[in-house]
């Protein structure tokens, strides 16, 4: 795994502006109320060459009887186990504050495994950074001077916490690579087995047995494809929060979706049924996939990977004839933004339909890849407008010129107009339909972007 490295501190500190900062974009939301981070935000962040991991964590306050604070306070002290390096945060416009102290406190345990840079933010010039002499009672090496607002000294505080991170080399892995991604407990690593024949990983019933993403490479006709195998995290500590252990889990699924060509999605069909078992009639019972999943299958989606839904367990099911196939159509409307999904029915432990899993993924996997000819696309556009013409917006009539494919692997679609800016969504949505009754492209994400012909 990468280097991790989290923010910590008081609340109001800066940590999310130093976060942006780094990152490089306004990923966490910065507003001077206390607690607005309250889980925390992550990223991968690079800085000469050197890439790490960067989690923007709540303010820390300890002993608090508030619940909220109290979550705060449990997913920080997880973050702190599982980082490499810790960036202290503390607020040279406000001074020294009681509970700086008391984070140092919690710090120190932790001083001799884990290298702890005491950052005084908000040092925005030479006046505050003689304010940072006070911070020096806490206990660490000298404070790093800096302003996440304006940059001023951030260059020199990456320069220190990379100095002992490789520059990465990108080497591009041509084999097909696959994650296998969800929950834990949903069957991963069973999963994962499976499809290689042998106990390549520890199998329990225990969530979180497998602690990082561990790479496998089997044969499949002849083409070697590489699994990333992700499950949730191993409790390192007495906290028993799901909700805080949860969280160095979705960085580790975050990643392997990040390498992957195909995200396997593994979702547990027991609880699926849960939601039927007061309800004699299957049809018309409301049902959701759980919000856990569902965040999974945005995360595949964004990064535009292929991706396949595994509704394991299937053995342990009651069920008929028709059970998979209401289930089907439950899970298809209520992703109904996401209606190219592949889904497939599967036990990992009795080995029904694993053969299936490999084909789908494979078959995503060159849809992903495919490349349309710029004729047959505007054959498909001609058609679309002929069925239903560009509506007339602000006074001005739409023009679709044409249409081209300008990336593959995820595949990227190209459209020429007039007035790109203002195309309805409604006939946005229309061309995607038409497109995906033309073309397939099942199971993967497909961009459409709107230019201006010159």
């Amino acid at each position: 795994m990468s280097k991790v490295i989290a923010i910590i501190g008081r609340p109001n500190t800066g940590k999310s502006t130093l976060f942006n900062r780094i990152i490089g974009k306004r990923q966490a939301i910065v507003h001077p109320t206390s607690g607005v981070t309250r889980d925390r935000n992550y990223g991968e962040a690079e800085w000469t060459g050197k890439k790490f991991f960067l989690i923007d964590t709540g303010g820390y306050v300890p002993d608090s009887d508030e619940l909220f604070e109290k979550a705060i306070n449990d997913q920080i002290k997880i973050a702190i186990e599982e980082s490499d390096k810790i960036i202290f945060t503390v607020d040279t416009a406000n001074g020294l504050h009681p509970v700086d102290k008391e984070i140092a406190k919690l710090l120190r345990k932790y001083k001799g495994d884990k290298k702890i840079f005491l950052v005084a933010n908000k040092s925005d010039n030479n006046e505050r950074d003689i304010n940072s002499s006070e911070f020096y009672s806490l206990g660490f090496d000298e404070p790093v001077s800096i302003s996440g607002l304006n940059g001023r000294n951030v260059a020199d505080l990456l320069d220190m916490i990379t100095e002992d991170i490789e520059e990465t080399e990108e080497v591009e892995d041509e084999r097909f690579k696959i994650a296998i991604v969800g929950r834990p407990n949903a069957g991963k690593s069973s999963l994962t087995n499976a499809l290689l024949k042998e106990e390549r990983n520890i199998v329990t019933n225990i969530p979180g047995t497998t602690r990082d993403s561990i790479d496998s490479v089997l044969k499949y006709y002849n083409e070697e494809i590489v699994l990333i195998d992700t499950a949730g995290l191993r409790k390192k500590s007495k906290i028993d929060k799901d909700e805080s252990l949860e969280f160095f889990s979705t960085v580790r699924t975050y990643k392997a979706i990040q390498r992957c060509d195909v995200a396997i999605v593994v979702i547990d069909a027991t609880l699926i049924m849960e939601q039927f078992r007061d309800t004699p009639d299957m049809k018309n019972a409301i049902f959701r996939l759980d919000r856990q999943d569902i965040r999974i299958i945005d995360e595949v989606v964004s990064l535009n990977k292929g991706i396949l839904l595994c509704i394991n367990k299937w053995d342990l099911v009651e069920k008929d004839s028709k059970t998979a196939e209401i289930i089907r159509k439950k899970i298809e409307e209520h992703l109904r933004s996401f209606g190219y999904l592949e889904i497939i029915f599967i036990s990992a432990l009795t080995k029904q339909r694993i053969h299936k899993v490999l084909e789908s993924a494979k078959e995503i996997y060159e849809e992903r890849k495919r490349k349309i000819k710029t004729s047959e696309l505007n054959d498909f556009l001609e058609e679309a407008k002929l069925k239903n013409q560009p509506p007339a917006v602000q006074g001005k009539d739409l023009k679709l010129n044409y249409v081209t494919q300008v990336k593959t692997a995820p595949p990227v679609f190209a459209f020429f107009c007039n007035e790109p800016k203002i195309i309805p969504e409604n006939y946005k949505k229309y061309l995607e339909n038409n497109f995906r009754s033309r073309f397939g492209f099942r199971g993967v994400p497909v961009t459409f972007v709107y230019k201006k012909k010159n």
